[in-house]
Parts: structure tokens; sequence; C-alpha cells
């Protein structure tokens, strides 16, 4: 599937047609219990009707993976942003507007524990002084350390643009971010052939205007796809137990053999061996203070349960 609009589903087709699509009823009833029971990048099988040029999608085919995120409306639990990726970047800016680390942390933490390798792409390079460059390069050292591979463009300028293109070549790459973050002006400098709505940015509240309405893949001439979404205002996890967190945290899961304990939750208990490199600066405060918010939404969530 290339794009969902709602109402409509335009499916791609081995021959290059993309074929708008109704989703059969009994797919909205049968105990799914997130907006969209299609995502983008799923794999469907839908009957056509050649005189209306439109067809109505009957089967959705197991998910390899998927990125799933909080509900925005309480009708439903969940939301799922897209399936079927081979890796997932989340387009970063430090200004126009900036990118919370609480945000960052909240989607590596569901792309971890949903098996997508991820990335950070920090856009805007252009708009970056002295500080946002010292910031940026703090950044760079606390995620790339903690697994994550990091990149620094601009798609005005063009810089890193090259290298960019060349991992997204023959891979599904998810593209997310906040609104103005810069996704459709990025994927416009990966490809030119591409035409992507282009925003602007609220100058009174420095956030983006909603250029993206409903996620869409994008067919690289190089090879290899982008799957592009609207811009995300919060990043509410969904589906983790409290157990899970701490191995959603990679440099947290490789010290836990050294923990003295195997479920070891590293907030209390005694010769723990994340603590330990917090305190010799071996793991970043910031990091750890994300997993703590992380712990105690979690645990409010159950109290209310």
């Amino acid at each position: 599937m290339v794009k969902s609009t709602g109402s409509w589903i335009l499916v791609g087709t081995g021959s290059g047609e993309k074929i708008p699509c109704r989703i059969k009823g009994h797919f909205r009833i049968k105990g799914i219990r997130t907006t969209n029971p299609v995502a983008v990048g799923d794999r469907v099988e839908f009957s056509a009707d050649p005189e209306n040029k439109e067809g109505l999608i009957r089967k959705i085919f197991p998910r390899d993976n998927y990125i799933i995120r909080k509900a925005t409306k309480l009708s439903r639990e969940a939301h799922i942003i897209a399936a079927n990726m081979d890796h997932a970047y989340l387009v970063v800016t430090l200004v126009s507007p900036r990118t919370s680390t609480g945000f960052i942390d909240r989607f590596l933490v569901t792309a971890t524990g949903y098996y997508i390798p991820a990335g950070l792409i920090f856009n805007k390079l252009d708009l970056y002084r002295k500080q946002h460059l010292e910031t940026l390069r703090e950044l760079f050292r606390i995620y790339e350390d903690a697994g994550y591979p990091c990149l620094a463009v601009s798609a005005l300028r063009g810089d890193g643009v090259d290298n960019l293109r060349s991992l997204l070549q023959g891979r599904i790459n998810l593209f997310a971010g906040l609104s103005g973050s810069g996704k459709s002006a990025l994927i416009k400098a990966i490809d030119p052939h591409l035409d992507p709505r282009i925003g602007v940015i609220s100058e009174t509240h420095q956030k983006g205007m909603h250029t993206t309405t409903f996620a869409e893949l994008y067919q690289l001439q190089n090879g290899g796809c982008i799957i592009d979404t609207p811009g995300i205002k919060e990043f509410g996890l969904v589906h983790f137990e409290a157990a899970e967190i701490p191995r959603c945290f990679p440099e947290m899961d490789r010290l836990l053999p050294q923990c003295q304990y195997n479920d070891c939750t590293h907030t209390h208990e005694p010769r723990c061996a994340v603590k330990e490199a917090l305190e010799n600066g071996k793991i970043s405060r910031i990091r750890y203070n994300s997993y703590l918010s992380i712990l105690n939404e979690d645990a409010k969530k159950e109290s209310r349960t």
C-alpha cells in the first residue's frame, strides 16, 4: 500500500499501477484497536473493478514489523504509522522547531521494541549557530554510543544528502518527525523527481504547518522507498510492559549481565552496572532521565487500570 487518505487507500501493483481501494467492511469490526486497520507499507490482496478503476481490499498479509504510537483519538488505543520497513529514521531539528530528547527517545524505544533498525537525521544544518553545533556534537556522541547511527544534513544546501541517498538505496525507509522538521523538503532533495508538499514554519510559534496530511510511500529513482509520514506532535508509547523498557535502551541492555539481578530495573537495586556507568559518565544522564520518565509513565498507567 502506498498511500492512505482515510476513506481511500492507494494500492501499488507489481506493474506500477496505483489503484484507489476501499477496505472490506469486516476489517473495521473484527477487534482491531488501532485507528487504521491498513497502514502504508502493508501488503494486501484486493479485487479490482476495471470499469470504475477502483478496488476492494480483501486481505492484509502478516506484517514483518510495524511502528506504532498512542492514538490522539480516544476511541482507539493506537495508530500504526507504517509497516514492513527496513529502517526507521527520525528527522530531528535543533532549531525551527526544536525536537526534544524525550521525543527522540520515545521514537527510538518504539523502533527498538519492534525490532526496526533506527537512526537519526539532524536536518536544517544551514540554520545552526555555534551553540547548536555544540549541541549537535554532544547528541551525536550520546546516540552513536547507544548504537544509533546519526547524520547531519541540510535539505536547503545539500549537505550530507548524497551520503543519505546512498544509505536509503534498496531499502524501505520510514521518515518521521515533528511538523516542520523538513521531511518533505529532504525527500525532494534526495530525489528531485519527487514532489512532496513542502510547508513553512509559523514565525509566531516556531511550529510546522501540516503539509503531509496522510502517510505516503515514494519510490526513489535510484532504488528504494521512503515512507513520508504526517508531522507528529507527541510520541506516546503503547503495548510496552515495564520490564521491556530497559531492553529498549541498547546501552543499558548491554550492561544488564553485569547487574546483580537479571531483572534489574536500574533504579534502586544494589550492584547495578547501569547506575555505576551513569556515575562514571559512561551512560548519558539525558538518556537515563528519559528512561525514568518512560518508566514513571508506565507505572501511572498501570495504577489507573
